[in-house]
């Protein structure tokens, strides 16, 4: 079985900094795609950042140049550098992996997710 533990969001004032991560433990074989995803409340989760095993990266529009997607495949994990926060970019993360374990097919695994709130 695979775990995704992410990391604690918080309180954060408008204009300010915060970098969520995403580890993933288990039996893992292989680590595919990375992504972080947002639910803010009354709507749909929507994606805000991918990024492939090859490094190539992908953005909502609505956070391009303000969050940045990495990830460290030696400790399988994933991070969203999010700078110049709104009060929109309020909502529960939470971070999804496509992974193979050994002796199985690729297979979507979720975070718990994690709150950010952007708020004077």
């Amino acid at each position: 079985q695979v775990q995704l533990v992410e990391s604690r969001g918080g309180l954060v004032q408008p204009g300010g900094s915060l970098r969520l991560s995403c580890a993933a433990s288990g039996s893992i074989s292989s680590i595919y795609d990375m992504g972080w995803y947002r639910q803010a409340p009354g709507k749909e989760r929507e994606l805000v950042a991918v990024i492939t095993s090859g490094g190539s990266e992908n953005y909502a529009d609505s956070v391009k140049g303000r969050f940045t997607i990495s990830r460290d495949n030696e400790e399988n994990t994933v991070y969203l550098q999010m700078k110049s926060l709104k009060p929109d970019d309020t909502a529960v993360y939470y971070c999804r992996m496509g992974v193979s374990t050994w002796g199985s097919l690729r297979h979507d695994y979720w975070g718990q997710g994690t709150q950010v709130t952007v708020s004077s």
